[in-house]
């Protein structure tokens, strides 16, 4: 139940505090007194749009601040456990707007956001006004009246819930189906890619061995002709210079029996003697190691021309080159991969059609068997209500499938709440047709309509607190009567707070607040007060006799009010 709430800056109030309690709290007071903007302050904290025109002039914010409380919610518990906010059945609410246009919003003392008030705003308040009597025009919103009604919301969720994952999963299956699609059309071009690489059979760093190899067989003569000069010139010529060495070192061997300090110069010729011996024994065998082969230079220069044109083609290099064959190769295994993909989608799709239309068929059956149920709770409350003449009938449309009907026109008619579209009908007066309820109802009607649904549903519904406005909107007298004993019924389930003009309402309240508008200080404001028997008494004759307030108002107000304000 919604225990208070504080108003700070928001319209024509200044600073408002309410303290609300169980039961029916009525709000009275003349018009344009503020009453809507309680209202409005209301669904502020659940969530709705808010505009810089809210804020008090010269004001920079307006604040509003619900403190809710719960016996008892796990549903409730579950949400605010997955939104990290701490809950111990109480929960205060704080939505701030700033005149830039910026919102801050708190629950429970923690920082939140707009999107997680509208999460909790179901379970906090349930406001039927003009507005919400619109939901009754709506087609969309019947089958949610009719599931309530027959204690389908749990299958409904849990359809819905599947059919969600219906919808995901075709999805994949045409994102699947679209890859297929794709991997056939660049099938052929894929293949023929990659069978010019694989007839050239490219190994990793081949060009760069190969460029080496066609330079060594384009210079074979060269290099066969400089190994040959200089292993003469080292060692073969009577003037080679492994020659001079030799005597050269002999000498200075000589020496170095003389004077011992050349003795390393001796040792130092020596091992150039023996290193000069093996360079020119290694040029000498070097030269039956060069190949002159010109069908070999030919057949390496193709090679190298063949890899090329793939390294132009396929990446620049051969480890490119190499990458593209991967790639393309990977195009044949993911095209596997898919297929078998989506073999395996296809199968949990068929699976779950045939379990959705199994629930489907258990909620369409479930809501025929409910809505006749419905419909004789619904005249019964109208009634009640002096609509007796009325018919009401919830009609499922013509679309709907039918036992035996294919299954692939079962599917066609699913939705995301099953096989059925309903409507409702209604007939207000005698020896008419019915007809849709959106044609025929006025305003005051709906309001009943809606009152009668409240009613009906009063066990069932999970929010806490109702608030209804404008429901004495085109009734009077008895009638009026009656709405005001409906609300006092329902007010056995719910907190109900209830903004009227009628005094049969007003005075079944368990308490009453009077809503005025003031002048002070140059300066219009918005105030609310709860009534004491004495003022009860005086409003409630005020609602009797209009502006004059005379002595027979003030007398059949005490007679409406009954014992408690007769003794006043």
């Amino acid at each position: 139940m919604l225990a208070k709430l504080k108003i700070h800056n928001f319209a024509i109030i200044d600073n408002l505090s309410l303290t609300l309690k169980n039961g029916l709290n009525t709000l009275s007071g003349e018009t344009g007194a503020g009453k809507s903007i309680i209202i409005n302050a209301i669904n502020l904290i659940l969530g709705a749009r808010s505009s810089a025109e809210m804020i008090r002039t010269d004001c920079t914010a307006a604040s509003v601040e619900g403190h809710f409380l719960f016996p008892g919610n796990l549903e409730l518990a579950q949400l605010l456990a997955e939104l990290n906010i701490p809950f111990e059945r109480e929960l205060s609410i704080k939505r701030t707007i700033f005149r830039e246009g910026r919102n801050t919003v708190h629950i429970n003392g923690s920082p939140s956001t707009l999107q997680n008030l509208s999460r909790l705003a179901p379970y906090m308040v349930s406001i039927s006004g003009q507005h919400s009597h619109q939901d009754l025009l709506k087609p969309d919103h019947y089958l949610y009246l009719l599931d309530a009604f027959s204690g389908l919301e749990e299958d409904r969720d849990r359809f819905s819930s599947e059919f969600e994952r219906y919808q995901k999963l075709k999805a994949r299956i045409r994102d699947c189906e679209k890859r297929i699609d794709e991997h056939q059309e660049r099938r052929e071009l894929s293949a023929f890619q990659l069978q010019e690489i694989e007839d050239v059979d490219p190994k990793p760093r081949e060009d760069e061995v190969l460029n080496e190899e066609k330079v060594r067989l384009q210079h074979a003569e060269d290099l066969v002709e400089i190994a040959r000069t200089e292993y003469e010139t080292l060692y073969e010529r009577s003037d080679a210079v492994l020659s001079i060495l030799s005597r050269c070192g002999k000498r200075i061997a000589k020496g170095a029996q003389l004077d011992k300090r050349l003795l390393p110069i001796s040792d130092t010729l020596s091992e150039i003697e023996a290193n000069i011996e093996d360079v020119s024994f290694a040029l000498r065998d070097f030269q039956g190691t060069v190949l002159i082969d010109p069908k070999r230079l030919a057949a390496v220069s193709d090679r190298i021309e063949a890899l090329n044109r793939l390294k132009r083609k396929y990446g620049g290099t051969i480890e490119g080159v190499l990458q593209s064959r991967a790639n393309l190769a990977s195009r044949f295994d993911n095209l596997a991969g898919e297929k078998e993909a989506l073999e395996t989608l296809l199968k949990q799709r068929t699976a779950l059609e045939t379990e959705l239309i199994k629930q489907a068929e258990h909620l369409s059956l479930k809501r025929r068997a409910g809505a006749k149920g419905f419909k004789a709770a619904i005249e019964t409350e109208l009634r009640q209500l002096h609509m007796k003449d009325t018919r009401f009938e919830a009609i499922f449309g013509e679309g709907s499938p039918k036992p035996g009907d294919a299954k692939e026109n079962l599917l066609k008619t699913l939705g995301p709440h099953g096989f059925d579209q309903a409507s409702f009908m209604l007939s207000t007066n005698p020896g008419e047709a019915l007809k849709p309820m959106s044609t025929i109802v006025s305003g005051g009607e709906l309001s009943r309509i809606m009152l009668s649904i409240k009613t009906i549903l009063a066990k069932n519904a999970s929010v806490e607190t109702i608030v209804f406005d404008e429901v004495d909107a085109g009734i009077s007298g008895a009638t009026a009567e009656v709405v005001g004993e409906k609300l006092s019924s329902l007010a056995s389930f719910h907190q109900i707070l209830c903004i009227t003009h009628l005094p049969q309402i007003a005075c079944q309240g368990d308490s009453h607040f009077l809503v005025k508008k003031e002048v002070a200080n140059g300066r219009t404001r918005t105030t609310i007060t709860e009534l004491t028997p004495e003022g009860r008494v005086s409003e409630i004759a005020r609602l009797l006799g209009g502006r004059k307030t005379t002595s027979h108002a003030t007398a059949h107000a005490k007679a409406m009010l009954g014992e408690n304000a007769s003794s006043v």
